[in-house]
């Protein structure tokens, strides 16, 4: 039996407590899994994170790997076709909003220096920030980085990424460690910064 002392949020559901032993708080870097997370957030709002960890494999196969270049070129007919899809959240403007948000990414690939990484890791002075938050203490909904990096993605034309959201796609891809600091992962995520 796993002794290890975790972050209260996982529970005990084994794929939820994967995510936060492998994935929530690494430092991610990759333009398109970027991407991809960031759509997987707005896709969230509303929701658990959980519920999209069990479509996540669903929302990859409906959304062509999260590749933008492809989702660019979604059209009505395509739109109407995922919201057909049973295995993927069913709304309209979200649905939509990725097709903006994909627009968005190729401008900033294309416009920004150092793409789609850099654009988002100005935010934290291109470093992780560290918060040695204890157990059971409250972590902000947003912060003057998420805001900041909402403001500046919504100008760019991407859809459902308001402040909380940006800051629980800061955790999620290590932009931040809000790990406990009795979490076991707390120290080994801020080794990889």
């Amino acid at each position: 039996m796993d002794k290890r002392v975790r972050c209260h949020w996982p529970g005990e559901d084994p794929l939820y407590v994967a995510y936060h032993d492998d994935e929530w708080g690494v430092p991610e870097y990759d333009d398109r899994a970027l991407f991809e997370k960031l759509i997987l957030d707005g896709f969230q709002a509303g929701l658990s994170w959980i519920t999209i960890l069990r479509k996540r494999e669903n929302f990859r196969q409906a959304f062509d790997d999260f590749d933008p270049v492809k989702i660019a070129r979604y059209d009505a007919r395509k739109h109407a076709t995922l919201m057909q899809d049973a295995g993927i959240i069913r709304n309209r403007a979200k649905i939509e909003g990725a097709t903006a948000s994909a627009k968005a990414w190729l401008e900033i690939m294309e416009n920004h220096p150092g793409g789609f990484s850099a654009f988002l890791w100005q935010f934290t002075g291109g470093k992780v920030k560290t918060n040695r938050r204890k157990p059971g203490e409250r972590i902000p909904a947003e912060t003057p980085e998420s805001l900041a990096m909402s403001k500046a993605l919504k100008k760019a034309g991407f859809k459902f990424c308001g402040p909380t959201i940006c800051y629980a796609f800061m955790q999620a891809v290590g932009m931040v460690n809000d790990h406990h600091t009795g979490c076991f992962r707390h120290k080994q995520v801020g080794k990889r910064a």
